[in-house]
């Protein structure tokens, strides 16, 4: 069902936005001081072409461990990237949503661009994985939690 959803997402739409993020990519290269900026932005360039299947987790709840990119540097980050073009990108995905909710069958795809609007405004500490993985790391860390509290 993702395939054809994937499919769809790409013809109708999904190929500008994913282009889009690689563009913002391309420049963030061009500027040096943004390389770290540039590789989240083809990774999620990536996740914007075909989003079905997959999902955008914080690394933190992901491996449990804190990184460069979820601490204070992380935020710092977020906030750069925030001014200089997740907005930008966040905008361009609102207006594809407004578009995707007119007809009844676009709903999903209107979803999926409010996600990913939620993402272009801070990507920093975020990876991308396939949904199992998302549940898998969200139950573990629940079970975690609850062996945490009955101690």
């Amino acid at each position: 069902m993702s395939a054809i959803g994937n499919f769809l997402w790409f013809v109708l739409g999904g190929v500008f936005m994913g282009l889009a993020w690689w563009i913002v990519g391309i420049f963030a290269y061009i500027s040096i001081i943004g390389i770290p900026w540039g590789k989240a932005c083809f990774v999620i360039g990536q996740f914007a072409f075909f989003p079905f299947g997959k999902e955008a987790v914080n690394r933190k709840h992901l491996t449990r461990q804190d990184d460069i990119g979820t601490g204070a540097l992380g935020t710092l980050g977020n906030v750069i990237w925030f001014i200089f073009a997740g907005v930008w990108l966040a905008i361009g995905h609102v207006c594809w949503a407004i578009g995707c909710f007119v007809t009844i069958i676009g709903i999903p795809f209107g979803i999926q661009h409010l996600k990913l609007a939620g993402i272009a405004l801070a990507p920093i500490g975020k990876t991308i994985v396939d949904k199992e993985v998302a549940a898998a790391a969200r139950s573990s860390n629940a079970q975690a939690t609850v062996t945490h509290l009955r101690r």
